[in-house]
This record gives structure tokens, C-alpha cells and sequence, in this order.
């Protein structure tokens, strides 16, 4: 049984816990005050103080606060009014936020698209926004054109940055030179039209993982609470600095990483991308005290060889989601990292949890004084319907302490943290409501994430629904079994799926594996015969040398899923658990599992 958390660190999240509310509560008095005018407000207070520093310039507060003034004049002036849509296409650098703060200030609605898609992937985001105008950086000009063909009506074109104006482009608009002769001061009252917290700022992407990426509608409110609430959480001060290597077009890299700490006075490092090799002389260098994570950098580096720089950082505080346990522990321990925030959420969710105590593995949790405000809750979960388990009544069944259900999160028409804003497609928003789980008339949001609450509070992330299998007759959480394999001596990294083999019901368990030199399959098998039940272990193993992954560090278990155990598919060493222990998988073995010579 994990142990209780430290009194010191219970106190210091209470006050964490405090702060962030205090901070949220007074949103809502000011409908006006949304996110540029915070800027300008800041802009006031700290003026020549750094607040975006990238790599090919640095916006100080002041710096910010007049460029995002002159785009929003400059949208006005193009004719863009109040609720139309212009898509943005770049990389991560200073003027990206400066630009989508702008446009929302005068009421335009942003899509953030992803700089990794091409061709058919990136027209089906652009048509879903339906934009008037396409705002693309010159260096991702073939990123546009592979697309312009799939689109059935197209957007007009600005391009920010240098370089010659590449095709498509009908004219050559330049969106610095368009926007410098407009006035940099905050807009005066009248100056636009009025905009308020419950317009919509942005349209961020889901990753697609499971089909096409979804545009989730974001509201200037959710902005403020996203940013208000985390800077209670994590204190930020004029003195720290926030390294954000994520994203800039997802909402945790692009809205809550870097607008926290700016309202704290803080500064935001933004790169391009995560370099597991630059990373700690970069850190150490810029004189970063907050990290912004996704699990994978963490198991990335904790993995990586010693690095002389590794320990002379001024980090405070790593914030961030998916941090496995068994990487947490290595990685906060190699590095000296004084504190972890591990934290739960979803762009398009109505809950989040935060796991201000620092207990290792856990996601978040509800503190008793929360409770009764709290909109999360886990009910139980059907893995061969997918959908949450049903008593006699027809309402949802709430889930025990420690058993695995799905997370829901509450609805209420009358709080807005507890809208559900939903997407572009009404279709894809309803899919995501479910109805009369506690009593007649209620309306939660399905998270699509398996979870267990302890008798704590402390939440765990188990699995994402799709994920998990059925074998033997019970359910296998693929993201458990994952932990289990990468505390096994060889293993760097384990992608876990269920494979359907003829004869048998359910999946059996398969992982891939990127392996170290000093991999033995026979140590594997007797590791995880200490670790995990005999249903959980997997029967079969891929020997890979690499995965891909998505932009965001999610692993893609489609394509693994899909070719299965066959080894003419596979050019890959397959192995197969034959009780004894894990025996190479050839021809001969495939056709007597499949043909049930050989019984699993």
C-alpha cells in the first residue's frame, strides 16, 4: 500500500488547491476580461520584461501586447468580423500565440492546425473549420499546396515569415507587413466588436489516433480557466521561466503552459521541438524553473546516456500527463527534480484532476473539501459493449474504490467549467454525451479513459477505452501491462495490443518491443511471471526497432494491431509464450496456433 502523503506537501497543495479556485472565482465577474485584454494588462505591469523567448526572437511583455493589437486591428481592417474563422498553420515560435490572441480579441475564431499533416489529413482539418483565410508560415508553403487540391473551397491566403511567396498563393499578402501600420495600443472601447467569455477563441485538434482528427470548439472562458487555474496551482513569479518544447497548436502547450506563467509575470522558453540530446544544456542554459512534459520526454531522457548538464539545471517544478511510475521515480530521482505535477485533462473535457501531493502514478485527486464540487465520476464499464454498465433501473453503475470504470464528467448548462462545448460535427459532439447515469434527465461527458480511484481519492489512469481486451475471460488494461514490461531489464519501450487468433475468444496479448543489447527472452518471461497474472502476460512479442509515434508522443497501435503475428507480414523477430518460456515464432509455429494444434 502506497504510503500516506508527506504533511509538508499535504499543506503546500491545500494551498495550491486554494489559490486556484480563488483565482477562477473571479472570472466569471468580468464576462469582458478575456485573454488579449489580460495581456494588455500585463503588458502595463511588466513592460520590458521578457515574456516569449524563442529562438529567432523575443517578445517582452510590452512586445506582445502591441503586436497582438495590431493583428486584431489588422482583422478588423481585412473585413473579418465576429464569429467567422481563420486557420493557423505554424511552427512554434513567439509570434503564433501573438497572432491567435489578436484575431480572439476581436471575436475571430482560431483553428490551431497541426504542422506534421499533409495532403488529404491537413484538408480535412482546414474543411472542417471552414476559414476565411488560411494564415500559413512560408517555410510549410508544400504542406499547403499538398492540400489545396483536396479542398473543396478554399481559403484565402496570408503567409507569415520570409522567403518568396510560393504557390498556391493567388496574392502575395505578408501578414507583418499587412499588420505594421496599424496602432499597437489596447483597443478602445467601441474599437471592435464586443467579445466576451462565452465566445468562441479557438479550435483545437484532437490527435486522430482512432480516425480523423476532431475540431474541439474552445471558449474565451475556458481559456481563463485553463490559465488562472494552473497558475494557482504552480505560483508562477516574475523570476521563473517555462520551457515548452510541446505543440503550440494543442491546448496544453499552446494555452495553459505558456499563458500560467505569463500571468504570473513569468517567461515562457517556447521551441520548436523536443531534442533529447539538446535538452538539458538548453535548459540549464536559458534558466528554465518549469518544465512542461508529455510522459514520453520524461522515459526518453531517463533512458537517455548521462549528460553532463543533467544535474545543473534550475528546474522547480516538471508539470505535465502520462508520466508511467516506473519512469517517474527514475526520472525525478537521476535529475533532482525538487517536485512533479502530474495532471489529467482533455481539451474538449468538462473534468480535470490534479495530483498536487506528488504521489507517484497517480493522476490526480479530489480533496474532501473538493468533493461536492467535483464533476468527476467513474462508473462501471462493459468491455465487450464499450459502453458504461447499466443496473435494472437503466442508470449507471458507480464504480467501488480500486475497481477499474470509465470516467464521466458532469454536465451542467449553469456552470460554465462544466459545459461541454463540444465540436464542429454535431454528430461527434452527442457521441460524446451520456444520459439519465444517475438519475432521469442527467447528462455527463464520456472521457473515453478507464480509471480507478482509490480510498484516498487519488486517481489512476488504467486505459483508453478500445484499448483494453478481453482474455481468458478477463479484462487486460494495455497501459498496465506497458508498465509492467518497462521495469523489465531490456526493454526501452513497449507498445501493448490484443490480436485475434482463430479458435480461441477475446485477444491474446502482444507486444512490441524496442529492446536493448542485453535483451534475453527467457529473463522476460520470468520477470513477468512476478509481475503480472498469467491472463495479462503477453503471448506473443515483436522485436522492433523503432515505432512511430504521434506529434504529441502518443504511441499508434493500429498498424501493429492490424498485422498481428503472421510472420509473412513481419519482417520482425516474433517470439510466442509457450508457458515455458518465449520461443521464436516461425512459419511452422503460426500455422499450428492458427489452425489449433497448439492451444494458448
Amino acid at each position: 500500500m502506497a504510503a500516506s502523503p508527506d504533511p509538508r506537501t499535504r499543506s503546500a497543495s491545500i494551498s495550491g488547491w486554494i489559490a486556484a479556485l480563488e483565482r477562477t472565482a473571479r472570472i466569471d465577474a468580468q464576462p469582458a476580461r478575456i485573454f488579449p485584454c489580460v495581456i494588455d494588462e500585463l503588458a502595463a505591469q511588466y513592460g520590458p520584461a521578457p515574456a516569449l523567448i524563442g529562438t529567432d526572437e523575443t517578445l517582452s511583455f510590452a512586445d506582445l501586447a502591441a503586436r497582438q493589437n495590431r493583428y486584431a486591428r489588422w482583422a478588423s481592417a481585412r473585413g473579418l468580423g465576429k464569429g467567422e474563422t481563420v486557420a493557423l498553420l505554424m511552427r512554434n515560435r513567439p509570434d503564433y500565440l501573438a497572432i491567435w490572441l489578436g484575431l480572439t480579441r476581436v471575436g475571430v475564431r482560431v483553428a490551431l492546425l497541426n504542422t506534421s499533416l499533409l495532403a488529404q489529413g491537413l484538408a480535412h482539418c482546414i474543411a472542417v473549420a471552414g476559414p476565411r483565410v488560411l494564415i500559413a508560415e512560408t517555410g510549410l508553403a508544400d504542406a499547403v499546396a499538398s492540400a489545396w487540391p483536396h479542398l473543396a473551397e478554399t481559403p484565402a491566403l496570408v503567409w507569415q515569415g520570409d522567403g518568396c511567396t510560393p504557390e498556391p498563393a493567388g496574392e502575395a499578402v505578408r501578414l507583418a507587413e499587412a499588420a505594421a501600420p496599424h496602432a499597437g495600443d489596447p483597443l478602445r472601447d467601441g474599437e471592435g466588436p464586443a467579445v466576451g467569455l462565452r465566445d468562441e477563441a479557438l479550435l483545437i485538434y484532437t490527435s486522430g489516433t482512432t480516425g480523423l482528427p476532431k475540431a474541439a470548439r474552445v471558449s474565451h472562458h475556458r481559456v481563463m480557466s485553463w490559465t488562472h487555474w494552473f497558475a494557482g496551482l504552480i505560483d508562477p513569479t516574475p523570476e521563473d521561466r517555462m520551457y515548452d518544447c510541446l505543440p503550440l497548436y494543442h491546448s496544453v502547450g499552446g494555452v495553459v503552459a505558456p499563458g500560467s506563467v505569463l500571468i504570473g509575470g513569468g517567461s515562457v522558453v517556447i521551441r520548436e521541438k523536443f531534442s533529447a540530446s539538446r535538452f538539458w544544456a538548453d535548459v540549464a542554459e536559458t534558466g528554465a524553473t518549469l518544465f512542461q512534459y508529455i510522459g514520453e520526454l520524461c522515459r526518453y531522457l531517463a533512458a537517455a546516456a548521462p549528460d553532463p548538464a543533467e544535474t545543473r539545471h534550475r528546474l522547480r517544478l516538471c508539470t505535465g500527463n502520462g508520466m508511467r511510475p516506473e519512469v517517474w521515480e527514475r526520472f525525478q530521482a537521476r535529475f533532482a527534480i525538487p517536485r512533479v505535477l502530474e495532471f489529467y485533462a482533455a481539451t474538449e473535457g468538462t473534468v480535470s484532476l490534479y495530483n498536487v501531493e506528488g504521489r507517484v502514478g497517480a493522476v490526480g485527486r479530489v480533496p474532501p473539501f473538493m468533493a461536492r464540487r467535483s464533476p468527476a465520476l467513474i462508473v462501471r464499464h462493459d468491455v465487450e459493449t464499450g459502453q458504461p454498465l447499466r443496473d435494472a433501473s437503466g442508470h449507471c453503475v458507480p464504480a467501488e474504490p480500486d475497481e477499474t470504470g470509465e470516467l464521466l464528467g458532469r454536465l451542467s448548462s449553469s456552470r460554465a467549467e462544466h459545459s461541454f462545448e463540444g465540436y464542429t460535427s454535431a454528430q461527434e459532439s452527442d457521441r460524446k454525451i451520456v444520459r439519465d447515469v444517475l438519475r432521469p434527465g442527467d447528462a455527463w461527458m464520456r472521457t473515453g479513459d478507464l480509471m480507478r480511484r482509490d480510498a484516498q481519492g487519488f486517481f489512476y489512469f488504467v486505459d483508453r477505452i478500445g484499448d483494453t481486451f478481453r482474455w481468458k475471460g478477463e479484462n487486460v488494461a494495455t497501459t498496465e501491462v506497458a508498465e509492467a514490461l518497462g521495469r523489465c531489464a531490456g526493454v526501452s519501450e513497449a507498445i501493448v495490443y490484443g490480436v485475434a487468433v482463430p479458435g480461441t475468444e477475446g485477444r491474446a496479448g502482444m507486444a512490441a518491443l524496442t529492446v536493448t543489447p542485453d535483451f534475453d527472452p527467457a529473463a522476460l518471461h520470468l520477470q513477468l511471471a512476478a509481475l503480472l497474472p498469467a491472463y495479462a502476460r503477453p503471448v506473443f512479442l515483436r522485436i522492433a526497432p523503432g515505432f512511430v509515434h504521434t506529434e504529441t508522443f502518443k504511441q499508434r497501435k493500429a498498424a501493429l494491431a492490424a498485422e498481428g503475428f503472421d510472420p509473412d507480414r513481419i519482417d520482425d523477430p516474433l517470439y510466442i509464450d509457450l508457458k515455458a518460456g518465449y520461443r521464436r515464432l516461425d512459419r511452422d509455429l503460426f500455422t499450428a496456433v492458427t489452425r489449433g494444434g497448439i492451444r494458448l
